[in-house]
């Protein structure tokens, strides 16, 4: 007996299904995918003008943070550190006058926190322009 053999075919794999799937799933992610901005900050850096003066200090906010991590507001040290006695020393010292600047000194060994903290009370109270000032150190 002889036995004849088939022709094999090759076997075929049918991918539109597989594509059907990835572009139901590609639309899925788009459309659930929320373009949220939590929090941002808006710089706006500041140019050198040869004609300014500079002002002194009853027109400009002055938060100085020490190495500690403790305040000094326009030359005033704080009885702590805390958010709330910055918050009252500053609206205390402001009043109602949010129009100037805020000018924020860190020691370098200040932590990140204690600036942000700075920051955070000083745009809660409704200031705008927020100026970080850097120091050099004298080199020895």
């Amino acid at each position: 007996m002889k036995l004849q053999s088939r022709s094999k075919e090759a076997p075929e794999i049918n991918l539109t299904s597989l594509i059907d799937v990835v572009l139901l799933l590609l639309v899925f992610f788009m459309v659930s995918t929320s373009f949220v901005r939590d929090a941002e900050i808006t710089l706006r850096l500041s140019q050198a003008e040869a004609s300014t003066s500079p002002n002194t200090l009853d027109e400009v906010l002055d938060i100085t943070v020490t190495q500690t991590g403790s305040y000094i507001v326009n030359g005033r040290p704080l009885v702590n550190s805390q958010r709330r006695t910055l918050r009252a020393a500053i609206d205390r010292l402001m009043g109602e006058t949010r129009d100037l600047p805020v000018t924020i000194r860190a020691d370098a060994e200040a932590t990140h926190q204690s600036v942000v903290t700075a920051m955070d009370v000083a745009g809660q109270l409704g200031f705008v322009r927020i100026n970080i000032e850097t120091v050099t150190p004298p080199e020895a």
